[in-house]
């Protein structure tokens, strides 16, 4: 028995070398983690239970027969994260560069589909090639089972991908279906094709960073959520940002205790919107005074900036924030902002994550670039995301709420449960200055007319007591109040029962 135990250790000792010593001194020389030590830096100590060590590819072409490692170029198992279940995959790119097998893929479909039937997290570390080149369509066909469990498994269990290398070709769609996606600075880039191919087709010279890197994706494309300056940082925020999100659809997200009460009213909140309603602020203040303890974790921080999304506590329990944001573009809704909003209420209808919205906006964008590129389309698609929401919706209005943007904005006619408003709120089809001038034309040629015009109609009509009167606010409250009147509406409506129809699936307007 000890000779066999003592072959057992020998094994494992050999499959956790992976590409063997040489390859991952390689991989530290490029400032990146191996597989298995970014698993023990994202997973608590200890917890890690690694499957399929011993798999291997199958294929015996191109030589490939003579040239098998135990594990295949990827590492996969479960273990927990401040004491709770997730499933993680990843990719080893020191075996055959981590690109994907027909066995490789298999093992990634083994974790997801256990994590759907016990309703667990999955996360994914991608550092990949892309396709191994030698098994040619098993491979592919591979790709594609991971993509259909991605799928079904969206909207059931949270998927996180962390790009800690190169991600290309058809490996970019697995975490384009994931919820989030988080990069590392100068060593992780997606693409669908690489610069060479780029080069080629359309005679474009663009480095690898420039087309896919963290920057690219983070504020050009919007298509990842973080970039962080290295794996270390990239795996602790990753925890960090585990805490805010359920296990699955049938649970609620983690409740974590605070020491703060509702009873001290943050006075400075009463001086935050300037006395001039054309200059800015920053929304960013309003929400960190109100959040439990100021932790707020804001995804997409620097793409779509006119419009703020991410997780915050109140009073313990996780909420998701969509915020105007009037630094930016004066707070307007255009296509991207649009984009990322609705992709964020759509994760927090999800998983039972209540959505409190911060309103402060002039309305959509105009221009030909908006109108050419689809703000129609696009918008609809955050108006989409908050009438199909059927989590708690609390809403509150700091200042400029104009036209369609009002109501696309989680407003009380789609559905919104609790309503708020700040005295400095402006509820209106448009800004005074505008409506006067299409309402009295007459006096357009007069400026002292024109002004005093304008200021009738801003204290008849640009209060929230026109809308107030209607029902479509519930109150006006003060600032110094905020924290503790959305709190009391999120208590009263934690345990809120609302359905939509039966369908099969809608069809948002994409």
């Amino acid at each position: 028995m000890q000779d066999i135990i003592e072959q057992l250790e020998q094994k494992r000792a050999l499959a956790k070398l992976g590409g063997g010593l040489k390859r991952i001194e390689s991989q530290h020389q490029k400032g990146k983690l191996t597989a298995r030590e970014r698993i023990e830096v994202l997973l608590d100590d200890g917890s890690f239970e690694e499957w399929d060590i011993f798999v291997e590819h199958r294929c015996t072409d191109f030589g490939m027969q003579d040239k098998a490692i135990p594990g295949d170029g990827v590492v996969i198992g479960y273990g927990t994260i401040n004491g709770r279940l997730v499933f993680v995959y990843s990719q080893d790119f020191t075996v055959f560069g981590g690109s994907l097998s027909e066995a490789h893929a298999e093992k990634i479909c083994k974790v997801m589909d256990q994590a759907m039937k016990v309703g667990a997290p999955v996360i994914g570390i991608s550092d990949s090639g892309g396709a191994r080149i030698q098994e040619g369509v098993a491979s592919l066909g591979g790709y594609a089972e991971v993509f259909q469990r991605n799928v079904m498994a969206s909207g059931v269990i949270p998927q996180m991908s962390l790009i800690m290398g190169p991600c290309a070709g058809g490996a970019v769609y697995s975490p384009a279906i994931t919820d989030f996606i988080f990069m590392v600075e100068d060593s992780s880039y997606m693409f669908v094709t690489g610069p060479d191919v780029v080069r080629t087709v359309t005679h474009e010279e663009v480095t690898a960073e420039d087309l896919g890197g963290a920057a690219t994706h983070t504020q050009k494309s919007g298509v990842a959520d973080l970039a962080f300056e290295n794996d270390v940082q990239a795996l602790l925020m990753t925890r960090r940002f585990f805490n805010f999100l359920p296990s699955s659809n049938r649970e609620g997200a983690p409740y974590r205790e605070t020491v703060e009460t509702l009873d001290e009213p943050e006075m400075s909140l009463d001086t935050l919107i300037p006395s001039n309603p054309n200059l800015p602020y920053d929304m960013k203040e309003l929400i960190l005074k109100i959040v439990d303890e100021g932790d707020f974790f804001e995804l997409k921080p620097d793409y779509a900036k006119n419009i703020i999304v991410g997780f915050g506590r109140m009073k313990g329990s996780t909420v998701g924030f969509v915020a105007n944001q009037p630094m930016v573009l004066a707070g307007c809704l255009d296509i991207n902002a649009s984009i990322k909003g609705a992709r964020f209420v759509r994760f927090c209808d999800a998983f039972n994550i209540p959505v409190i919205t911060l309103i402060d906006v002039p309305g959509f964008m105009p221009g030909t670039s908006q109108e050419y590129g689809g703000i129609i389309t696009h918008g609809a698609k955050l108006l989409y995301a908050y009438a199909e929401c059927t989590v708690p919706k609390v809403t509150l209005i700091t200042r400029k709420a104009y036209g369609g943007a009002y109501d696309v904005m989680a407003s009380k006619h789609l559905r919104g449960d609790v309503n708020l408003a700040w005295p400095s709120a402006e509820i209106a089809v448009m800004g005074p200055k505008g409506a006067v001038e299409i309402i009295f034309r007459e006096d357009a040629k007069d400026p002292e007319k024109l002004e005093q015009r304008t200021e009738e109609y801003r204290s008849k009509f640009a209060t929230p007591f026109v809308a107030g009167r209607r029902g479509y606010i519930d109150d006006v409250i003060f600032p110094h109040n905020t924290r503790k009147r959305l709190c009391r509406s999120l208590a009263m409506l934690q345990n809120k029962d609302l359905e939509n129809p039966w369908k099969k699936h809608g069809n948002i307007p994409l």
